[in-house]
């Protein structure tokens, strides 16, 4: 995901074109790693100074359910990156320091037995943490 196919995405779904939204895409797009609502909101604030947590979650959510974003929990609180870039199948290794995340091109999926008839799966995510190499020393 990149900041000009995000602003196509919601221009497309009837949302408007405003400077904290882009703004927003443009803390995503440069950061590449998972952020709290806390980190965006301080990144944000010598933009926008009043700018609230309603504001921030609010936008979130919408990235979210455009699919814009990626959201995952860490430590009881979640966290929010742009959507993988690639379209193929695969999970991610994140640092649980930094949030920084790598690519997995394994599915364990592959090895769950679901009978058809027994269970529907609709999506599934599978996440390893850990420390990324700089973290780590």
């Amino acid at each position: 995901m990149n900041v000009i196919t995000a602003m196509e995405i919601l221009r497309a779904k009837g949302y408007k074109h405003t400077d904290k939204r882009k703004d927003l895409l443009e803390l995503f797009a440069k950061e590449k790693r998972y952020l709290t609502a806390k980190e965006v909101l301080e990144a944000m604030k010598p933009l926008y100074p009043g700018l609230s947590f309603d504001t921030i979650y609010r936008n979130l959510s919408l990235f979210d359910e455009l699919e814009i974003i990626e959201v995952t929990e860490l430590e009881g609180e979640k966290r929010y990156r742009f959507g993988c870039a690639t379209n193929d199948h695969h999970h991610h290794l994140i640092c649980l320091t930094c949030g920084k995340t790598k690519h997995v091109h394994v599915c364990p999926m592959n090895e769950v037995a679901v009978k058809k008839n027994d269970f529907y799966v609709t999506g599934h995510k599978f996440e390893v943490y850990g420390y990324c190499a700089n973290c780590m020393e």
